[in-house]
């Protein structure tokens, strides 16, 4: 290509500088010269012009038959995909099928474990009942047998320590204490008791006494003056008037 470019520069420079003819745009160039250049630029040119030529002639022939390939190429990979697509489905079809199946029989081992599982624990519950309610009679007879056997023996340690004289003259006397100090403290309190009740008793005499002649006080100065006209000089009934006659 750089050759075809030169070839061209010479050319236009030959042109250029060719001489004109007189009166016109005309000019006068060697044709030796400038058909020497032309095979130049002929020789130089690629050979891929005349193949892109080529294509350009038969542009429509070649684009119907690259239509016609992609419509093949897509009829072709639609018939595939649609294939692809059934054998997906029955494929899956069937891993669903086993996977059910798989699973159904998953299911039924499970249930069998746990039916079985059931049974032994029923069994193991059985025996442990058992086992726990002989161990349970027999530590409730052992405790029964210790039972009998402690009161027993307390029993007799009880007439062991009864029989002991000094045993026996110490409770006595320590019983008589008790009995003494008991009785001392009912006394005291007894005492205490009687002075508590004279004390309230003498306190509710001497408020009495106070209300007494208050009373007493409260009629002699009403009938001070003397008894109004048509009153009874006297005092009927026995009444004395002073307001001693109110304690009964």
């Amino acid at each position: 290509m750089y050759r075809v470019f030169e070839s061209l520069d010479a050319l236009v420079t030959l042109v250029e500088e060719a001489r004109g003819v007189p009166m016109t745009s005309n000019c006068v160039v060697p044709r030796g010269d400038v058909l020497e250049l032309l095979d130049d630029v002929r020789e130089a040119l690629p050979g891929e012009l005349d193949d892109a030529q080529d294509v350009l002639d038969r542009r429509d022939e070649l684009v119907d038959d690259a239509a016609q390939e992609a419509e093949q190429t897509r009829t072709s990979a639609q018939t595939d995909a649609e294939e692809m697509l059934a054998e997906a489905q029955s494929e899956a079809e069937r891993m669903v099928a086993e996977a059910r199946a798989e699973a159904e029989q998953l299911l039924a081992k499970a249930r069998h474990d746990a039916e079985r599982a059931v049974t032994d624990g029923r069994r193991q519950y059985t025996e442990l009942t058992d086992r726990a309610q002989i161990d349970a009679d027999r530590l409730a007879h052992a405790g029964r047998a210790a039972h009998d056997r402690y009161v027993a023996d307390g029993q007799a340690e009880q007439a062991r320590l009864v029989s002991q004289t000094e045993v026996v003259r110490a409770a006595n006397a320590e019983a008589a204490r008790i009995v003494d100090e008991a009785d001392s403290e009912v006394d005291r309190l007894r005492q205490e008791c009687d002075g508590y009740v004279d004390a309230k008793l003498a306190e509710f005499e001497d408020t009495l006494t106070k209300a007494l002649r208050t009373v007493s006080r409260g009629r002699t100065q009403m009938w001070r003056g003397g008894p109004p006209s048509g009153a009874p000089t006297g005092l009927s009934n026995g009444r004395s008037g002073t307001g001693m006659d109110l304690i009964e």
